[in-house]
């Protein structure tokens, strides 16, 4: 069993999964893509060589939680991605988290041109890592 985080933008698509034991990002990559179609079949063979059982959108609601153009198009995703794979899917509040990647990439010493390759990953992955923090601590009560 694993889950899938996915950060999805314009041009580059974030993706994390999860170890076995549901516990942090095991995996993570970057989509470098504009079209959908190709962002989805990488997905699908993402899907299916990891053995995902569960995804994971990021829902980038603006900071006074209302949404946008961005948070509909992650939601049409989402659907997408519900009816074509047939897992469940959850849409994640992801306010921030693409700050956080870049304060997390600087801090390490990446510099622009290299956080840039990689930020949409380390974001998927912060996505993946609260998500299942949520499903931990639900677990527990």
């Amino acid at each position: 069993m694993h889950i899938m985080a996915i950060d999805y933008g314009d041009a580059h698509t974030g993706v994390a999964v999860s170890d076995a034991l549901l516990t942090l990002a095991g995996f993570t990559t970057v989509i470098h893509s504009r079209r959908t179609e190709e962002v989805l079949a990488a997905l699908d063979e993402l899907i299916a060589s990891h053995g995902v059982t569960e995804l994971v959108v990021g829902y980038p609601k603006n900071m006074d939680g209302t949404l946008g153009p961005r948070a509909e198009k992650c939601a049409a995703l989402a659907e997408t991605l519900r009816q074509r794979t047939g897992l469940p899917v959850t849409l994640w509040d992801e306010r921030r988290s693409t700050v956080e990647a870049h304060a997390i990439l600087f801090q390490n010493g990446k510099n622009g041109k290299q956080r840039k390759k990689i930020v949409d990953a380390v974001a998927a992955g912060l996505l993946l890592e609260g998500y299942l923090t949520r499903k931990r601590l639900e677990a527990q009560s």
